[in-house]
Parts: C-alpha cells; structure tokens; sequence
C-alpha cells in the first residue's frame, strides 16, 4: 500500500456537486513522510476544487498503471476517504506542503505563481486497499501511517 502511494502521483479525484451527483477528476498529489497527508495543488477555477470547498469529504483513488496484463482487476488499487483542507499560504503547513509538492513534481513549481491555484491538505479517516483479484483489506489512518514506515524500507 505505501509503495503504491510512493509509486506514483496521479490520483483520481472524487467530489459532490451541488446536486448529489458525483464528479471524478484526475490530479497530481505529493505526500509527506508518515502519509498523515497528501498534498493536492489545485485551480479554484476547476469544478472539484469548487466542490471540495463546498463539501470537503472527498475520495483519492490511486492505481497501478495498467501494464497490459491479462487481467486488470489484478491490479493494486487503494481508495483514501477523508476531509481536505485549504492550507493559508502564510502557514508552516503550506511552506512545507510548497516543499513537498515540488520536491516531487518539480515542474509545477510556476503553477504556484499562478493567482488562481491553491494548496490543500488531505487527511484521510479510512482506507481501502485492494492487492488484486479477492486481495482487499480496509485500514484506517494509524495503519497508513505503519505502512508509510514500512515503505521506506527498501
């Protein structure tokens, strides 16, 4: 599960609108050491940055790429379910969110000058991670932290 989240950073994001209705998105995210949050770096112009502001429970669905195999249900998949928050631009959280985020996707740091874009930190309460075909466990935040230090053992 840690590798997967370290692995890549492409997500798909999930909102509400306004009427109920679901909206799913794709988004880069960075993350910090232990998981307790991932950073996601977002255009107020965009239609689920309007959505989680209005609604901050949201869903990350990050994925292995498909890699052409027979069967994609084999796959590891994982769905974090938690709050976003918008980080204040004069916070500690967001120089070191700032910090992360380039650290990881160095080619979004001109993204920050951009007036319209903004720094949100998600924090998720549970977590479903499935390893393949009838390999599914669901785990809440102390179990993403575990396997956050876990990850990092190489």
């Amino acid at each position: 599960m840690g590798r997967l989240i370290r692995s890549q950073r492409w997500a798909a994001l999930a909102t509400l609108q306004k009427d109920g209705t679901p909206l799913a998105s794709m988004v880069a995210y960075a993350f910090d050491d232990n998981f307790s949050q991932l950073y996601l770096h977002l255009s107020q112009l965009a239609a689920h940055t309007g959505n989680l502001l209005e609604r901050p429970t949201i869903s990350l669905v990050i994925s292995e790429p498909d890699d052409g195999r027979k069967d994609p249900q084999t796959l590891a998949r994982l769905t974090l379910n938690g709050e976003v928050t918008a980080v204040k631009p004069d916070s500690q959280t967001y120089t070191l969110g700032k910090a992360r985020y380039l650290g990881q996707l160095p080619e979004s740091e001109q993204l920050f000058e951009f007036g319209d874009f903004a720094l949100y930190a998600f924090q998720s309460v549970d977590v479903r991670y499935v390893g393949g075909f009838a390999r599914a466990w669901s785990f809440n935040q102390s179990d993403l932290e575990q396997a956050a230090q876990l990850s990092k053992i190489k």
